[in-house]
Formats: C-alpha cells, structure tokens, sequence
C-alpha cells in the first residue's frame, strides 16, 4: 500500500448537539482523515492518473494550477507521490497553513496579492490568468481545476461511500460550491441510485451569484469564486442556499466547542445550510454534508485565533 491509497474511505458520524431538536438527522463526512486533511485528495489522484492515462502528463513534467490552498496541498501530495515537480498560484487571501502545507510537499509557490486579504472575483480571475502563463512553459501539465471535468470523477467514490454508510437512506446531499465538482461528482452518483434525493448548494451570502445575487468579497476559503464555475450544473440541484462568513465561522467554532469536531470555515457553512434543510425535513430524515478539510489549516486565522 502507498499513501495515495490511504485517501478516501473516512468516517461518518452524526451530529449530536448543534442540531436543534425536531430536525433530520445530520450526518457529517470526515474527509480531514484524508492523507493531507482534504476531500480533495480525493480529485487530485484522479486528476493526475487521468493525465497520465492519456498522455497530457508524461515522467518528468511539471504539474501547474491555481488554488486556494487544499487542492494545491493535495495536488503536492500526489505529485510528490509521483516525483513530478509542482508549481501553484495561490494568494495572501488564502491561510498561511495552507501555504505551509504546499510548500512542504515541495511545491513552488506564485504568490497574487489580494484585496485587503478577502476572496473576489478578481483575485481568482488574476491567479487563472498567472496560471495559464505558466502553462505555457515547456513540458507543463495545468490542470485547471475550473474547466477539467476529470475533478469530477474524482467525487465519484464518496458518494458510494456515502450511499453505502447510510444503507441507502440518504433525503438529502449538502455542499458548499467552488469549482462545482465535488457537489456535481456526488449528486450525479447519488441519483443514479436515489433520483429522487435532494441536492442542495452552499455559497457565500456576500458572494451568491449561482442564486442570482451579485459578486461580492467573502472569507469562507475555497468557495464562492465570484462567477459561476464552468462546471456547474443547475439541472442538478434542488435548491441554493447562501450562508455568510459569520454565520460559517460561528458554526465551524461551535463544531469544534460541542462536537468536537475540528474542521473549516466551508465546513461551517455546510453544516448551517444541513440544519436548514434537517428542519424542513423532521424526524426520520437523513441529511449528509461534508467536513471538507481540518481545522488545522486554520488555526492562525480569525475563525481560531484567540489572540
């Protein structure tokens, strides 16, 4: 076994306390128990196979994207797996552990400054376009996360693993959208067993353009870039529901305080959006979100800070 077969298969568990009574079950996915701390390991290694597969990647190229922090950790991590070099755009606007992270596994870092140190439209926009003239470089892989539909595939095997821990009794699926391919990944497999379970969206409340609203800046890292993402599908979902940055990070410190659960501020803002969903449905329901990274690329940020 190597450690790329360590990621996926993490745990369920059911939230006991911040869920008010009356509601669904909310059932939350550990996908901190990933190999970086990241559902998005589970994207990377597929991504990076499928380019090898058919030829886009070949021994000694070198992997370019840019990213808010955890797919370019998970990216490093595979790439290092792997022995291909890894350069990543990323931004001030994103944790310094997250960079930390990145740079550890060897990844060269492009740095973009942000806005006063919040996430926009621009700033996405200005690392897309650093990105692509890296890509121009001889012998460079760019995965470009927003318009490559292998990130999709990559999602497939959590929601078997979601169908399976729940035996088939799931109502409904919720998840905060960046690229929009790990809520696509899971809805497009959980219909296909259930056609009739509800999938539900997650943005920034100051960011909500897939409900209509205007672009804005937001602090949920990792979501809400601003424009709707190439990968989006509508079809797919039942209803959008926008959360704000306070609401998210007041529920990702409640996770930690009463759950015990340490994750993100996007964790936060899907299990907000979860109990919303959990109240409407009543007792008997079965609500599934995610914990989409661990707390500990947090720590030094406002949402942990103490000091």
């Amino acid at each position: 076994m190597d450690i790329l077969q360590a990621i996926g298969n993490t745990s369920m568990v059911r939230l006991q306390r911040v869920v008010p009574p009356g509601c669904a079950d909310v059932l939350v996915k550990l996908e901190w128990e990933s190999p970086t701390g990241s559902m998005k390991d589970r994207m990377a290694v597929n991504v990076i196979a499928a380019a090898e597969k058919d030829g886009r990647l070949k021994p000694g190229d070198t992997v370019v994207e840019y990213t808010g922090g955890s797919t370019g950790a998970s990216l490093a991590l595979v790439c290092a797996a792997k022995g291909y070099r890894m350069k990543i755009v990323t931004s001030d606007a994103f944790s310094q552990e997250k960079r930390d992270q990145m740079a550890a596994f060897g990844a060269e870092l492009i740095l973009v400054p942000s806005e006063g140190g919040v996430s926009n439209k621009k700033l996405f926009k200005d690392m897309i376009a650093t990105a692509e003239s890296l890509s121009k470089e001889p012998n460079t892989f760019w995965v470009d996360q927003l318009n490559n539909h292998d990130t999709i595939a990559g999602y497939y095997p959590l929601a078997e693993e979601i169908w399976e821990q729940t035996s088939g009794e799931i109502d409904a699926f919720v998840q905060c959208v960046g690229t929009g391919a790990s809520s696509r990944g899971v809805a497009t497999d959980l219909r296909r067993h259930k056609p009739g379970v509800q999938i539900v969206a997650v943005e920034p409340a100051e960011s909500a353009v897939l409900g209509g609203g205007q672009t804005g800046a937001h602090r949920i890292e990792g979501v809400g870039i601003g424009f709707t993402p190439p990968l989006w599908d509508a079809d797919l979902f039942n209803e959008i529901i926008p959360v704000s940055t306070a609401g998210a990070q007041a529920m990702a410190r409640r996770l930690a305080r009463e759950e015990a659960l340490f994750a993100g501020t996007s964790s936060g803002a899907n299990v907000v959006a979860a109990i919303q969903v959990a109240k409407r449905l009543g007792p008997g329901g079965k609500v599934v979100t995610l914990m989409i990274d661990s707390g500990l690329k947090y720590v030094n940020t406002e949402v942990f800070r103490t000091v």
